[in-house]
């Protein structure tokens, strides 16, 4: 496949990276000196220039792209460059910082295909490191909800329970259960609940903590998941 890449920073360049040693054809554009410098050194095909003109964009080969990803921290340019992507039938992919509100969010990710928040998944990345095995968080999908993975222990009130019995608040859905180590499913209301298998919920932050100790079993407050990873 093909891929335009704008913006060479810490994001773009990685992306880059990734797509050109899996054997897709990349190009990157990006305007600053030493991070053109690095994405050359790096092999990275370069396009010299501003992203969000359209000139530019053909430049680097929007026209038989596949796909265009907007990795800049610019968000304006990031926006530009994905409606002219849209318009040569491109995928669009736009990146945005957490700085921006929830409707901003929104806004933009109805005039784009997808999203990213590159802090925000490394945000999720390093909390999994720090909750350790039972609560794995797998997505934030908005500022107030968030995906998790929950691990039912010996000391769980519901151990023994029928998924069908499984009460949770009522911000809360069960969307996936996993016997063991087996693969997930969708829940079977029939199906029984023990000691190792997982559960994927989701919930608003507000009833993390008691989602948790009715799946987990542990305490009240500890090791709580925070709205959006590290703030």
């Amino acid at each position: 496949m093909r891929f335009v890449i704008v913006g060479a920073g810490r994001v773009g360049a990685r992306t880059a990276r990734v797509l050109r040693d899996e054997g897709h054809d990349v190009t990157v554009i990006e305007r600053d000196e030493s991070a053109v410098r690095r994405a050359k050194d790096a092999g990275l095909d370069v396009v010299i220039g501003d992203g969000a003109r359209e000139e530019i964009l053909k430049e680097a080969g929007i026209e038989d792209a596949d796909a265009v990803g907007a990795l800049t921290r610019d968000l304006n340019a990031n926006f530009a460059a994905c409606l002219i992507a849209s318009h040569a039938g491109c995928r669009t992919v736009m990146r945005i910082d957490d700085d921006y509100r929830e409707e901003i969010y929104r806004r933009y990710a109805d005039e784009v295909d997808e999203v990213v928040y590159p802090e925000r998944l490394g945000a999720i990345g390093a909390k999994n490191a720090l909750l350790g095995g039972t609560i794995r968080a797998i997505a934030d999908i908005a500022q107030n909800l968030q995906i998790v993975e929950l691990t039912v222990t010996s000391e769980s009130p519901v151990a023994g329970y029928l998924v069908s019995e499984l009460e949770l608040p009522a911000d809360a859905r069960v969307l996936a259960h996993a016997t063991g180590d087996e693969p997930f499913h969708v829940p079977d209301v029939d199906g029984s609940l023990a000691a190792g298998d997982r559960l994927v919920v989701l919930a608003d932050f507000d009833v993390l903590s008691d989602v948790r100790q009715i799946v987990v079993g542990e305490a009240d407050g500890e090791q709580t998941v925070e709205p959006g990873g590290a703030r």
